[in-house]
């Protein structure tokens, strides 16, 4: 049997396998604010649960998978040298990227088994929190190096795809995406945008897009922000590039507000759920939720995709659902993601 581009493509990146199949494929969540109901205080770095307490990491993989999801990240997010060392965790990156990927590749393997449905590991990589040259101190080479060290650690620990996220800069995702070429597997980036659709480094969508196709990216996508309506406006401006890369939605549960001592995220499962199909029906061609989403937000996005047809994309309704103020919601207790912290000490929620 000869096999035709598409299905070598999909072959080659088992995400696409997923949309090809049926259309669209559901990542998960958010991963520091779910483990704050589970004892991580804020300042700790929750890449070190990887190895202090893998029960709690494989907990919130599980929880996701059994939701809905079909890919997951790996808890590596914070995991480059220059983060880590931070916490005096610079010498650690093999070992805690290695173990995020095995972790996620053993909740995967045992979801597989149970229900016969396939699920990806996304490797997490996270920005380094340094400004590049002439602005700061980081040199394009030194950024590589330090993205390399991480990507082959997660690829290592079984990674299926290697996820860049949360960036700002256009030199800092071609430095991460060069490092995650080297091991072979499809690269993926997301940038963060705002509400005037620019990245904290300002880039619009339509740079990034660009910047993606000349990197070769496999995906490409906006994830964080304010909310789903601000990341719903930086997805539309994604697509209107027409390029033919699969775009990468995930945004926030709303706006994250502090009270009584503890975050909370005021965007109900409802209207994740809403947001996951206007995504869908815009063009997204992966959805999910970042800060503040928690298991039960993602099964409300699953049953609300498997069950609204597909339909064609309407602004108006878009606005008229997702354009409301975040602040005036009571906060959605979800899956006990915002009790306060007991014990462990940390960011990106």
């Amino acid at each position: 049997m000869t096999l035709g581009p598409s299905t070598m493509t999909a072959m080659q990146n088992p995400v696409l396998a997923i949309i090809e199949e049926r259309g669209w494929c559901v990542a998960d969540g958010a991963t520091g604010s779910n483990f704050f109901g589970r004892g991580l205080e804020a300042g700790y770095p929750p890449e070190l649960w990887c190895l202090e307490r893998p029960d709690d990491v494989l907990w919130l993989h599980r929880a996701f998978l059994s939701a809905g999801s079909d890919l997951i990240l790996t808890n590596s997010f914070g995991g480059n040298a220059l983060r880590l060392k931070l916490h005096n965790a610079q010498d650690r990156v093999h070992e805690l990227n290695s173990a995020a990927a095995r972790l996620a590749r053993q909740a995967v393997t045992e979801h597989e088994e149970a229900t016969g449905r396939r699920a990806v590991v996304a490797g997490s990589m996270g920005p380094t929190g340094e400004l590049f040259a002439p602005m700061g101190a980081l040199g394009y080479e030194q950024a590589v190096a330090c993205f390399t060290d991480q990507a082959e650690a997660l690829a290592e620990g079984g990674a299926d795809v290697l996820w860049i996220e949360t960036m700002s800069a256009n030199e800092e995702v071609a430095a991460a995406a060069e490092a995650g070429k080297k091991t072979g597997l499809p690269v993926c980036a997301t940038m963060t945008f705002d509400t005037a659709k620019r990245s904290m480094m300002g880039v619009t969508p339509a740079d990034f897009a660009r910047e993606a196709e000349q990197l070769g990216l496999s995906l490409m996508g906006s994830n964080c922000g304010v909310g789903p309506a601000e990341l719903m406006h930086s997805t539309r401006e994604l697509l209107a590039v027409n390029s033919p890369i699969p775009v990468v939605a995930k945004g926030n549960c709303g706006i994250p507000e502090y009270v009584d001592g503890a975050i909370h995220y005021h965007g109900s499962p409802e209207l994740m759920a809403q947001y996951a199909v206007f995504a869908r029906d815009a063009g997204a061609k992966i959805i999910g939720g970042c800060c503040g989403t928690t298991p039960v937000h993602v099964a409300a996005m699953v049953q609300a995709l498997n069950s609204t047809p597909v339909s064609p994309f309407d602004p108006v309704a878009m606005e008229t659902a997702l354009g409301i103020a975040w602040k005036d919601l009571p906060p959605q207790d979800g899956a006990q993601a915002d009790k306060p912290a007991r014990r462990g000490r940390r960011r990106k929620a």
